[in-house]
């Protein structure tokens, strides 16, 4: 795997229309709290699970192929068994940069992904770039600036 650097992930950050693959039904379970906290921060985001087809309000689509506009990035907070498969499918609908959240990142996907040219960020948690940085990611984010853990 690639080293992620901070031109990276600052290139992700800069799209401006998210897949957000992996929300859930479970109210507290992270990929939903990750989700509404992008959007407090103004990501634009489209919820993507094919078990639900509304998530709070928000029409909730099946794969990243049934999205009604192209989007710039994905965030994937996917099981494991199911990442690579989602890597290939962004890769063929021309998306160009992933997020592959901690916990949901496979050696096989990570490597589709940098084979195919696409800007991935992997076992990388996403509350520690999304700025505001706050709360205890703030906390993290310092000590991992203490220690050189961060993306030069």
């Amino acid at each position: 795997m690639k080293k992620v650097t901070k031109k990276a992930v600052d290139d992700f950050l800069n799209q401006k229309t998210y897949a957000f693959v992996g929300v859930s039904r479970r109210e507290k379970h992270f990929p939903n709290v990750l989700y509404k906290e992008l959007k407090k921060k103004d990501f634009n985001l489209m919820p993507v699970n094919p078990k639900i087809e509304d998530y709070n309000g928000e029409k909730c689509y099946p794969d990243l192929v049934s999205l009604p506009e192209k989007v710039d990035a994905a965030i994937l907070t996917t099981p494991k068994s199911e990442t690579l498969k989602v890597v290939q499918q962004a890769h063929e609908n021309g998306i160009k940069h992933i997020w592959i959240q901690q916990g949901a990142h496979t050696k096989e996907a990570i490597e589709y992904a940098e084979d195919n040219e696409m800007n991935v960020i992997a076992n990388k948690c996403l509350f520690m770039f999304a700025q505001p940085v706050e709360g205890p990611h703030k906390f993290h984010r310092f000590i991992n600036k203490i220690f050189g853990a961060l993306p030069k």
